[in-house]
């Protein structure tokens, strides 16, 4: 089974910046792709920023030119760097991972943004 873990997030002022880590247990080579969604309360869960295995990457309008998803084979972990944070991007941060008939999530990171 594939375990997604994932680090950072916490109280952030608005304006500032943060950085997610997500741990897989394997190969980020054995996936098709790997992203961040988030999910604010009442909301539905929202793709964020996905990366796929050849590294083209897909953002939300909402985030683009403030957010960066990266990735680090050597230690099979995708990063979310968010810059000039807001309010709105307040929420709870998933990772994914994605495979043909398989779809793999973490625990979820809180991320709250201060005005």
């Amino acid at each position: 089974q594939v375990q997604l873990v994932e680090s950072g997030g916490g109280l952030v002022q608005a304006g500032g910046s943060s950085r997610l880590s997500c741990a897989a247990s394997e190969s980020l080579f054995s996936f098709r792709s790997m992203g961040w969604y988030r999910q604010a309360p009442g909301k539905q869960r929202e793709l964020v920023a996905a990366v796929t295995s050849v590294g083209s990457t897909n953002y939300a309008d909402s985030v683009k030119g403030r957010f960066t998803i990266s990735r680090d084979h050597a230690k099979n972990t995708v990063y979310l760097q968010m810059n000039s944070l807001k309010p709105e991007d307040t929420a709870v941060y998933y990772c994914n991972a994605y495979r043909v008939y398989a779809d793999y999530w973490g625990q979820g990171t809180q991320v709250t943004v201060s005005s």
